[in-house]
């Protein structure tokens, strides 16, 4: 079970009260070669700048693997469970897409990376729809600029 569903919820009204202000910053997590590797598989992309060490330190600028942007992004939905809070009467929760994405800096292997949340819209669409925006830049450990910067649309839907 997701730690989102672990947390006590909060109002409707709490969360609105949340739009422009820091929600929270997960907890860091490790981007190490085997989890490159098997992210590879899935979406079987095994260009040697993410997969083969060697080669990546011998004929790139990053001096070893890097993380594919997309796998840097897939970990914004553990990183939310950790931070984003849950609504009183929440049946679920759906990604709706992005609105802005910017991969910013290469996440190497090896690297730790969190995500810092931003609460920026929370509107009714309808009577049992909440469309949320946040605002999600994820931080790599003891780098100066951000892996990735984006504006995060979700659906929440009551019961």
């Amino acid at each position: 079970m997701n730690e989102v569903w672990k947390k006590p919820p909060v109002s409707f009204e709490a969360y609105q009260n949340m739009v422009g202000k820091e929600i929270g910053v997960s907890s860091w997590h490790l981007v190490d070669q085997n989890r490159i590797n098997v992210y590879a598989d899935v979406i079987e992309d095994h260009q040697f700048i993410h997969v083969d060490p060697e080669r990546a330190s011998k004929e790139t600028a990053f001096g070893t693997t890097i993380a594919h942007g997309f796998l840097t992004m897939s970990l914004m939905s553990i990183m939310s469970y950790e931070v984003m809070p849950v609504i009183e009467g929440t049946a679920m929760g759906v990604n709706y897409g992005f609105d802005k994405l910017r991969f910013i800096s290469p996440v190497r292997a090896g690297s730790r990376v969190r995500g810092r949340f931003r609460l920026t819209e929370a509107t009714l669409r309808k009577p049992r729809e909440l469309q949320s925006r946040t605002h999600v830049t994820v931080e790599i450990e003891g780098e100066d600029k951000p892996a990735l910067v984006a504006d995060w649309i979700g659906l929440i839907y009551f019961a």
